[in-house]
């Protein structure tokens, strides 16, 4: 079943988005168009420029909720060969991106998307972007309620809205079917988490918690509870809400200062909160009302949980120090596989090294899918999950995924480094974040640490966050730095950040370091929280009795040493890179 059905009426919407791109392309190509005018058209097409300039251009592709099947991720590796470069991303929001995309085919490209339900729409710019959500909704052995459903009917709802297409700045929605919030609702703009509330007969209710005016960037900032229970009938008039009170009130004159976030600033958050609850109690004269009760798709398709059951290593309550030392296979099992007991879901995750995918893998992937009859979802780990298994079936999973060298045990753990693109494409990153990534990862390998659970490690190239540094155990965001009178890479160290059970913390910095000394610090933190911890402890609780972030940043300052370019040159050149280091920013598509 296709995430959107593909009805003449999505086919006409979608052809008439691709049919004016054209139009504005030809117009932008023969000098008719502006430059400011024609970038706000793209990017709302979901195209973003590179920073190899010219007609090098990023496609983003939405996967709400992280749903995709098999006929699209054929379709995904159709695009992978013949307009970009043999492989795609998967990304920290669920998204597929694809880069090199040369701008006049950038059409054709998005018609053999739509042809199978896919849209780029809205997928950049200040839109309402990717609706995300769980990974594990409908098979989470901990969620109250499966937020598949709602995350689509809100990813339909808005899509092309009037609302949506030009914001003050860009606009993040997130599910989460339980406390745990593996959906990450804490730094979203908006942020809905699935919860019971007790009734007086002794029942509960389930509904939802909604978090509002959270964001990451270079300045994070926590979401708050817009109140403590938000019925069912109530949820979309209430995202809706949030959307409209943004519009209105948030900043079109910087945009720097225009996330919903900085409205927590200008206004206090009870006042935005007034805001937000008066727009939704009038908005029934609106036009645009929703309409009261649950969205048709969730009538239709339901959300009842899977109920408790066992978790995955990564598990927030009860991280496990190390995997078993069994074979492959079994490592494979503790680690990947995730079981949820009152519909007897099975789930194995396949891991994607550094988010990347090969058309090859796309198809393996979705050949997988139907022979096995499974259902995938992107992970934000940058990961897939299948779903949907039988335990008989999980033998033949693993084979498959290893024949596709994407059964690597502890996919989400240790090894998982989750990096943005870095300088390879993006014109605002200062440092190649996947090459320190890879570092990393093969020098956790090396250090037989790699498969150490209830640890994260994020990169971003920058301060915006897109890797999501300020919420990993280990995070690193890349800064120019100078020595014996010339530049270098570098990154500032983050310890300690987290998010989950509607709780979040930022990362504090530890220490900057060289780029090439951050994997050596990195094996050095995970060495120690491997052998220091106690039986079930996070990393959290262990780096709280360990000094925190700055005296263990204390202890490693024997890192950040820059000798001489003479005496270490490979120092003063970025991973990736074959020249001496030059930091080399472009116009920020960002905050266009």
């Amino acid at each position: 079943m296709l995430l959107v059905p593909v009805t003449p009426a999505f086919r006409e919407a979608a052809e008439r988005d691709i049919a004016k791109l054209e139009r504005d392309l030809r117009s932008y190509l023969a000098g008719e168009l502006e430059e400011d005018v024609f970038r706000v058209c793209r990017l709302s097409n979901g195209v973003y420029g590179q920073r190899q300039g010219g007609s090098n251009q990023m496609v983003r592709v939405k996967a709400p909720y992280g749903a995709i099947d098999a006929e699209q991720l054929e379709a995904l590796a159709e695009v992978a060969e013949r307009w970009s470069r043999g492989w795609g991303h998967l990304t920290t929001r669920q998204n597929v991106q694809f880069h090199f995309v040369q701008l006049e085919q950038v059409p054709e490209a998005l018609r053999h998307l739509a042809a199978v339900g896919m849209t780029s729409r809205e997928a950049c710019g200040d839109t309402v972007r990717n609706v995300t959500g769980c990974h594990l909704a409908g098979a989470c052995p901990h969620e109250v309620l499966d937020i598949s459903a709602w995350a689509d009917a809100a990813f339909q709802h808005f899509l092309r809205s009037p609302y949506s297409q030009r914001l003050p700045r860009k606009f993040k929605i997130n599910f989460s079917g339980c406390a745990t919030d593996c959906g990450q609702a804490m730094f979203n703009d908006v942020g809905v988490v699935a919860v019971n509330r007790p009734l007086p007969d002794g029942t509960l209710e389930p509904g939802f918690r909604v978090f509002v005016a959270g964001g990451l960037g270079a300045n994070p900032y926590p979401a708050f509870a817009l109140e403590d229970f938000t019925p069912r009938d109530d949820l979309l008039p209430t995202i809706e809400a949030c959307l409209r009170t943004f519009d209105h009130y948030g900043n079109r004159d910087n945009k720097l200062r225009a996330r919903m976030k900085w409205l927590v600033q200008t206004m206090g958050a009870d006042q935005l909160r007034e805001r937000i609850l008066k727009e939704r109690k009038f908005l029934r004269a609106s036009a645009g009302w929703p309409g009261p009760g649950v969205p048709a798709v969730v009538a239709e398709r339901g959300d009842d949980p899977a109920g408790v059951g066992t978790g995955p290593v990564t598990s927030l309550d009860s991280p496990v120090a190390f995997l078993g030392k069994g074979g492959q296979r079994e490592r494979w099992d503790e680690a990947n596989v995730v079981r949820g007991r009152a519909n007897g879901t099975v789930s194995a995750y396949a891991w994607c090294r550094l988010g990347d995918i090969t058309s090859a893998q796309f198809r393996g992937l979705a050949a997988l899918m139907r022979e096995v009859g499974a259902d995938v979802r992107i992970t934000n780990r940058q990961n897939f999950v299948l779903r949907g298994l039988r335990e008989d079936q999980l033998d033949l999973v693993h084979q498959r995924l290893a024949a596709l060298d994407m059964a690597e045990p502890g996919a989400e753990l240790a090894r998982d480094v989750v990096a943005c693109p870095g300088a390879d494409t993006c014109n605002i990153a200062v440092t190649q974040s996947r090459g320190l990534a890879d570092a990393i990862g093969t020098a956790l390998e090396e250090a037989g640490l790699a498969e150490v659970g209830g640890l994260r490690i994020n990169i971003s190239g920058c301060t915006n966050s897109c890797g999501q540094h300020h919420v990993s155990d280990i995070g690193f965001f890349g800064v120019e730095r100078r020595a014996h009178g010339r530049p270098a890479p570098g990154y500032t160290m983050l310890l300690g950040g987290h998010v989950g059970q509607t709780q979040i913390h930022f990362g504090e910095k530890a220490l900057r370091l060289p780029a090439k000394a951050a994997a050596a610090a990195t094996v050095d933190v995970v060495g120690r929280f491997a052998k220091d911890r106690d039986p079930g402890e996070s990393f959290q609780q262990w780096l709280g009795r360990s000094g925190g972030a700055s005296g263990l940043g204390e202890e490693l300052k024997g890192y950040d040493q820059f000798p001489t370019p003479d005496e270490a040159p490979e120092m003063y050149v970025d991973y990736d890179e074959q020249g001496p280091y030059v930091k080399e920013i472009g116009a920020s598509e960002c905050a266009t």
